[in-house]
C-alpha cells in the first residue's frame, strides 16, 4: 500500500513536468523468437487476436504515444513482419543469432542512431499492454528520484519460472534475478519481471555494452542493466500491473487464453458503454467492433472485423457480421449473415437465414427469411419475399440488382442481374426476372397453370399396384 500511495503522489506531481519535458519517445519491440511451439509457418507475432495480428495490437497502443521511432527486432521470417508493419511506418531490424534479450535490444542501436529521448522496450508476443501502462512507465522514469530504468512488474498466481524483482517498500529495485540463477529465498518472492522497461536513450546502449553472459543460459539478459546502473549509484524502480495485461503468447493454447482475456475486457467495455449483451460470454468481438447505445446483442453472435452497429439496433442470436454497417433501430437475424459491404439503413430488417454481401438495404426495407442479397441496392420500404435471390454472378463478372422504394418481391423469385425493379413494382412469386420491371408494374414470369382432373388418384392407384407386385 505504501508503494501505491507513493506512486499516486509522484504521478500527480510529475504529470505536468513530463508534459513540459516533452522528450521524444521510441519503442523497441522484441519479436525475434522462433515461435516453434506455435507449429506454424506464420510468424508468431502475426497470429490474429480479435481479428488483427498480435503485433498490430501492440503497435496501435504504442502509436497513441506518438513515438518518434518504432523498431521491431526479428529473427526468422523477417519479410512477413516487414510486410505487416509497413503501413504503420515501423522499422524492422534483424537479430541473426538469438543470444538473449539484451542482445536483441542491442540490435536496434543503429536504427536509433541520433535519437535522444525515452525508450520503451516491449515484446511482440505480449500484445495487451495498454497505452496508459506505457505512459505510467514513462512518467515514473521522470519522477523526482530519477530512476535509471523502470521495470514493469506483476504478481502472477503461479510465479513459476519468471525472473524475480526484489524491491523495497518505495518500489526501488534492490535486485533482479532470472529464475535459473535465483536463490531459494529469492524464488519465494512473487513480484515478477514482465520484461518490459522504460529507459533513457543516453543510458540504454552504454549499459547494454557492459552486459555479460556469465549465467546459467549463457545469454545476455536485458534485466542486467538494472544492476549495472545500481552499481553506478543509480537505482531503478518497478511499477506493477495485472498478470493479464502482460500475458505472453508462445503457443496456440496461450493465444486462446489471451484471446479470452481480451474478449472479456471488450464485453465489459461494451456493456459499460450502453449495450446489452444477453449472454456476454457467447458474444465474440473484433478489435474494431463499434456498438452504439441501447444496442441489444443476443447469444452466440460473432462480429468479424469492420462492423459498426448504430443506436437501438438488435442483433439476434446466431448471427455473423463482418465488414457491415447496421443502422439505427435495425433488426438482424436470428441466423443472419452480413458479409463485407452490407449496409442496413435505419429501421431495416433481415431475418433468419438471410445473407447480404455488398448490398444496401434502404430505410425500413425488410428481407425476413431465406434470402440472398448480393451486389444489390434495395430502396426504402421494399419487401423482399422468402427465398428470393439476386443472381449477381455469371461465372466471370458480378452485376448489380436495383430494387426500387416500396417494391414487393414475391417469394421464391430469382432476379437475374443486371436488372432494375422500379419503385412500387410487384414481382409475382416464383418469378425469374431477366428484364427491367417498370415502376408500379406487376411482373409475372411463370408458365400458365394447367390442371388434369383425377390424375393424382390414378397415379397413386397405379404406383400402389406396382409396389405390391414387386414384393
Amino acid at each position: 500500500m505504501r508503494q501505491t500511495v507513493g506512486l499516486w503522489k509522484w504521478q500527480a506531481s510529475n504529470a505536468k513536468a513530463l508534459r513540459m519535458n516533452d522528450r521524444p519517445i521510441a519503442a523497441i519491440i522484441l519479436a525475434a523468437g522462433n515461435g516453434t511451439r506455435m507449429k506454424s509457418d506464420l510468424h508468431k507475432v502475426l497470429h490474429p487476436l480479435a481479428g488483427r495480428p498480435m503485433l498490430l495490437h501492440l503497435l496501435s497502443s504504442v502509436a497513441a504515444l506518438e513515438p518518434a521511432r518504432t523498431v521491431v527486432v526479428v529473427g526468422a521470417r523477417r519479410e512477413q513482419v516487414e510486410a505487416a508493419v509497413a503501413p504503420v511506418g515501423a522499422e524492422v531490424v534483424h537479430q541473426a543469432e538469438q543470444l538473449g534479450t539484451g542482445h536483441a535490444v542491442h540490435q536496434a542501436e543503429g536504427a536509433l542512431a541520433g535519437f535522444a529521448g525515452d525508450v520503451l522496450i516491449l515484446y511482440g508476443d505480449v500484445p495487451l499492454v495498454t497505452t496508459e501502462t506505457m505512459r505510467r512507465m514513462l512518467e515514473r522514469l521522470h519522477a523526482p528520484d530519477a530512476p535509471a530504468t523502470v521495470v514493469l512488474g506483476f504478481r502472477p498466481v503461479d510465479p513459476a519460472a519468471y525472473g524475480r524483482v526484489i524491491a523495497d517498500g518505495d518500489g526501488h529495485i534492490v535486485k533482479m534475478v532470472e529464475y535459473k540463477d535465483a536463490l531459494p529465498e529469492e524464488r519465494a518472492v512473487n513480484l515478477c519481471n514482465s520484461g518490459l522497461m522504460a529507459v533513457r536513450s543516453e543510458d540504454l546502449f552504454g549499459l547494454l555494452a557492459r552486459v555479460g553472459n556469465d549465467n546459467a543460459a549463457g545469454e545476455f539478459y536485458l534485466p542486467d542493466i538494472v544492476m549495472l546502473a545500481a552499481a553506478d549509484g543509480r537505482p531503478s524502480a518497478v511499477i506493477e500491473t495485472s498478470e493479464a495485461e502482460v500475458a505472453g503468447v508462445n503457443s496456440r493454447a496461450e493465444l486462446a487464453t489471451v484471446e479470452r482475456a481480451w474478449q472479456e475486457r471488450r464485453r465489459t467495455q461494451a456493456m459499460a458503454d450502453g449495450a446489452t449483451l444477453i449472454a456476454p460470454e457467447t458474444v465474440w468481438f473484433s478489435h474494431d467492433t463499434s456498438l452504439g447505445r441501447d444496442v441489444t446483442v443476443e447469444p452466440n453472435v460473432v462480429f468479424g472485423p469492420g462492423v459498426t452497429v448504430a443506436d437501438g439496433a438488435t442483433i439476434h442470436a446466431f448471427s455473423h457480421l463482418e465488414g457491415a454497417s447496421v443502422g439505427a433501430g435495425c433488426s438482424v437475424g436470428p441466423y443472419a449473415r452480413l458479409r463485407p459491404g452490407a449496409v442496413m439503413q435505419a429501421k431495416s430488417r433481415v431475418g433468419n437465414f438471410v445473407e447480404m454481401k455488398k448490398a444496401v438495404l434502404g430505410e425500413g426495407a425488410k428481407a425476413n427469411h431465406l434470402t440472398y442479397l448480393g451486389d444489390a441496392e434495395v430502396g426504402a420500404g421494399a419487401n423482399i419475399g422468402a427465398g428470393t435471390i439476386t443472381c449477381n454472378y455469371d461465372g466471370f463478372f458480378k452485376y448489380v440488382t436495383k430494387i426500387g422504394a416500396g417494391a414487393f418481391i414475391g417469394s421464391n423469385s430469382a432476379l437475374v442481374a443486371p436488372v432494375t425493379i422500379g419503385d412500387g413494382a410487384i414481382v409475382g412469386a416464383g418469378a425469374v426476372v431477366t428484364r427491367d420491371v417498370s415502376a408500379d408494374a406487376l411482373a409475372l414470369v411463370r408458365p400458365a397453370q394447367e390442371e388434369k382432373p383425377g390424375w393424382a388418384a390414378r397415379f397413386r392407384e397405379k404406383m400402389t399396384a406396382r409396389k405390391k407386385a414387386a414384393k
